[in-house]
């Protein structure tokens, strides 16, 4: 239940993440962002490549501490070890 909870907040912008609007994620398949264990991220990865608003949602995934799914271009592993070395 707690991953559908995270791809259907993903997949809409609220008051939080107005720039969530004009991403192109927007209208994806939300399992793209959140890979299973096995699965390959390198289509969620370059989908955010492109992105404009790439920064504002890393920034927010930061700020946010999300935990899961691949957000501003990052897995959750590359915002871990960010995290870290920023502490």
């Amino acid at each position: 239940m707690h991953m559908e909870n995270e791809m259907s907040a993903f997949m809409n912008p609220d008051d939080d993440r107005p720039w969530a609007a004009r991403s192109e994620c927007r209208g994806e398949d939300p399992s793209l962002f959140f890979p299973g264990t096995d699965d390959d991220p390198s289509l969620g990865l370059a989908i955010c490549a492109r992105c404009p608003v790439r920064q504002e949602c890393l920034d927010y995934a930061i700020e946010a501490r999300e935990r899961y799914g691949i957000w501003g271009g990052t897995t959750e592993r590359q915002r871990r070890r960010m995290a870290r070395r920023s502490a």
